[in-house]
Parts: structure tokens; C-alpha cells; sequence
């Protein structure tokens, strides 16, 4: 399938690496244009190539938007969608999270997020999409990451609620719910428990697939939504989790 990428224009938060950079991977071999965005200049150095422009943001910076946007109409004049990804919140029950954790995360997950959707999403011509990275706790609590089980699902209804309010610009949004796929980050949850291979091995027992995803595998989806093939996809949540979700 053509997913009719070539010479478009996405911008990719949190693209230095994980879901971001597999997605970025993706789009550029379909034959479209990334400006990734990443928190140093030592993570995102890798990336860079003639299809690859990068800037060194944060998503909790009120000016990363507009950042982004200019980046992307001074290289190639033009935008056509984006994939909002934010970093992970601090693992821990909802008992021991303390009031600056949470804040810290609210600010740069849930604001942050909010603020990339609305100001990108409103700059998109009619054919643009949005996609915001988001997690199976859209729909079902994960253990020990009352942050992320706090703020994703709030993060999904923003997204749904920016496909109404975009939809009559020809502007899609959608989420994506990643489950356990094999990222820097995931190593990094596993890694914090007291036996982390007993951990990974109590995780893919929940997958039916009987394996964690690998990131191109999440990239592969991901650029099919933001795609044009997808054109009449929106307001959507997809799972991305090798059926470990058990809700609809």
C-alpha cells in the first residue's frame, strides 16, 4: 500500500529515541520529512540526515510549538501533521507520589502534550493529522504507575476532543495505545523491579502474542494514522499491544 507520505511534513516530539524516533524511522522511509524534537543535542545528533531536521525542545516549553513549526516551514515550507510524544512519568503507586511529582509530570506530559496538540493542530491545512503517543492506561490501570494512569486517560479525551474541534478544518487526531513494546524505556521499568527478568516474564504472560513489540512494529502503525491511507480516521484510540489490552 502507498500510504502517500512522500514529501510530506511531520513533526515528531520526543523523537530522539522509543515510539518517536521508530516512527520517525518509518515516515522517512516512506518518503516524508521529519523535524524531531529531543531534550539535548547529544541524543538527537544521530538522527539528522537530508530528511531530517532536528531541534533541541522541551515539550514543557510554552515557545516548542511554534518552535517546531518554524523549523519545518524555514527547511521545506510546509506541515502536515505531527506525533506528539512525551517522555514517561516517574514510576511509583499513587501512596508514595508526592504533590511535585505529580506537578513536574503534569506539566510536560498532560500540558505539554495539550499544548502541542492545539497549537500545531491548528496550523495543519485540511489533510493534516495529529497523533498523540499515549499508553494501554487509556483503558486499563498498569501497576506501580499511578502518574501515567492518572494523566493518560485525560490525555486521550483532549485528543478526542480535538478530532471534534478540528474535524470540520479536514484535520484528524488520534492515539495510539502502546502496550509492553521493547524500548529504552521499557528496559528501564523493567529493570527497576527486584528481578527484572521475573518481571518481563510475568509482562508477556499477559500478551497473547507471547512477546514484547519491537518499535518499528509500533512506528509501522503509527504512520499509517498519520498518514493519508488513513483519511477517514479520526477520533480514534488504536491499541498497539500485541492484544494485551482486554477491553474493547
Amino acid at each position: 500500500m502507498d500510504l502517500g507520505l512522500t514529501d510530506r511534513v511531520y513533526l515528531v516530539t520526543g523523537g530522539a529515541r522509543g515510539l518517536g524516533r521508530a516512527t520517525a524511522d518509518v515516515l522517512v522511509a516512506e518518503g516524508a520529512r521529519v523535524v524531531l524534537s529531543g531534550r539535548t543535542e547529544e541524543t538527537l545528533a544521530a538522527a539528522r540526515g537530508d530528511s531530517v531536521e532536528t531541534v533541541v525542545a522541551d515539550n514543557a516549553d510554552t515557545a516548542t510549538p511554534q518552535r517546531l513549526l518554524d523549523a519545518a516551514h524555514e527547511r521545506w515550507g510546509r506541515v502536515d501533521g505531527a506525533l506528539v510524544s512525551v517522555g514517561g512519568p516517574p514510576k511509583g503507586p499513587v501512596t508514595a507520589i508526592t504533590d511535585e511529582q505529580w506537578t513536574t509530570a503534569f506539566s510536560s506530559v498532560f500540558l505539554g502534550a495539550v499544548r502541542l496538540g492545539r497549537e500545531i493542530g491548528r496550523a495543519l491545512p485540511s489533510g493534516g493529522s495529529l497523533a498523540f503517543v499515549l499508553s494501554s492506561s487509556v483503558r486499563a490501570p498498569l501497576a506501580d504507575m499511578a502518574i501515567s494512569n492518572g494523566l493518560r486517560p485525560g490525555l486521550a479525551m483532549v485528543a478526542k476532543t480535538l478530532a471534534d474541534e478540528l474535524g470540520p478544518a479536514g484535520v484528524r487526531v488520534n492515539g495510539l495505545l502502546p502496550g509492553r513494546v521493547g524500548t529504552e524505556r521499557v528496559a528501564e521499568l523493567d529493570a527497576a523491579a527486584d528481578d527484572p527478568e521475573a518481571a518481563r516474564a510475568a509482562a508477556v504472560r499477559t500478551i497473547p502474542l507471547g512477546r514484547y513489540g519491537e518499535p518499528e512494529e509500533f512506528g509501522r502503525v503509527a504512520a499509517f494514522v498519520l498518514s493519508p491511507a488513513a483519511s477517514f480516521v479520526s477520533g480514534a484510540m488504536v491499541p498497539v499491544d500485541g492484544g494485551m489490552l482486554r477491553a474493547l
